[in-house]
């Protein structure tokens, strides 16, 4: 009877199945140990499982080893399990590249992270989302950018970012800045953006578009309000209402938002750091009828633990529809938040399941 009572116990403990599913994912966040034994485990030890009436949870192993349980010598859960090492091992290589005055080569991160370079490739990807390489070089843009506000001119900031010439340095801050150091340094305060709105079948819609194509398709009740939207995203620039130029862009636009599937093909200036560059790619991927969980996306970057990261490069998507992060829902496939409201991302998923 009292088994039965401690096993049903356990049985009803979420913990438990994370125990059977030895998962991994859940190892430091508790430890279970085993009566019969008097041994204490992680999650995803790979031993037998127990039978659950004899299984107690505790939240420490210092609180397991208190009430008399000893380690197991196959998962050894009084040390840092392989997930904390790795994540110390990436955050120390992150600060190494923040610190250095060049970008560290892929051979002298694993020298100094004790790992062959094909591994630390890998496990650096998994853990940030992006490559040693990509890593460094979004230092390097973010380090241009305080540079430019304070350098006495342009190409003093270029070099003292770290770029080796004064081309390398336009070539990859021109992409990234969505305009020329030179603008940036002077607050985009010379560029030119127009823009333009008009009511659509999801209430209004505005287009905002650089010499580029379009940087902004903003979607909301009020065209005051999408005004005031676009005019914190790009506070230094020139914005230019224009219903004449824009009006046949405009009009592609919304007739996308009412026929996703007739597709949009309008040049975007797309502008974002180097993950929200490959998340939003990858949201472009989506067919339109399709949807894809924020941990899919994840996984399809080769960052699998980056799932917080990538539902934050969708809110700061600006280019509604064109893209598309309405296709990304839950893993259970429930809606979860839209910037633009989560009505309007049911109406969008509707109309390309229809069509």
């Amino acid at each position: 009877m009292a088994n039965d009572i401690l096993s049903a116990a356990t049985l009803a403990d979420p913990r438990w199945a994370a125990v059977i599913g030895r998962d991994r994912e859940a190892d430091g966040q508790f430890v279970y140990a085993v009566r019969t034994t008097g041994i204490y485990c992680r999650p995803g030890c790979p031993s037998r499982p127990p039978k659950p009436e004899n299984v107690t949870f505790y939240a420490t192993p210092e609180a397991a080893a208190a009430a008399g349980f000893r380690p197991c010598q196959r998962c050894r859960p009084d040390t840092a399990s392989l997930a904390v090492r790795q994540q110390a091992i990436i955050s120390d290589l992150c600060r190494y590249i923040e610190q250095a005055e060049q970008p560290p080569t892929l051979a002298q991160l694993a020298t100094r992270a004790g790992l062959s370079p094909h591994h630390l490739h890998r496990l650096f990807k998994a853990s940030t989302g992006l490559t040693p390489h990509a890593y460094a070089s979004a230092i390097r843009a973010g380090r241009l950018r305080q540079n430019l506000a304070q350098a006495a001119n342009v190409t003093t900031a270029i070099f003292a970012a770290g770029y080796n010439s004064g081309s390398r340095g336009y070539a990859e801050s021109d992409a990234l800045l969505g305009m020329t150091p030179g603008a940036y340094r002077a607050g985009g305060a010379r560029q030119e953006i127009r823009f333009a709105s008009g009511a659509c079948t999801l209430g209004y819609v505005l287009v905002a578009r650089s010499e580029r194509g379009l940087c902004a398709i903003l979607l909301g009740d009020k065209p005051t309000a999408l005004a005031d939207d676009l005019e914190q995203r790009f506070p230094a620039a020139q914005l230019i209402a224009d219903d004449g130029e824009l009006a046949q862009q405009l009009a592609e636009v919304v007739r996308f938002v009412d026929a996703p599937k007739t597709g949009l093909d309008l040049p975007l200036d797309i502008r974002g750091t180097a993950f929200q560059q490959r998340v939003w790619q990858a949201l472009r991927a989506i067919p339109p009828g399709q949807t894809a969980s924020y941990s899919e996306i994840a996984e399809r970057l080769g960052a699998p633990k980056a799932v917080r990261a990538v539902a934050g490069a969708c809110a700061a998507n600006a280019l509604a529809v064109a893209i598309p992060c309405h296709r990304v829902v839950r893993s259970d496939g429930a809606l979860s938040g839209y910037r633009w409201g989560i009505e309007r991302k049911r109406a969008l998923l509707a109309r390309e399941a229809e069509e």
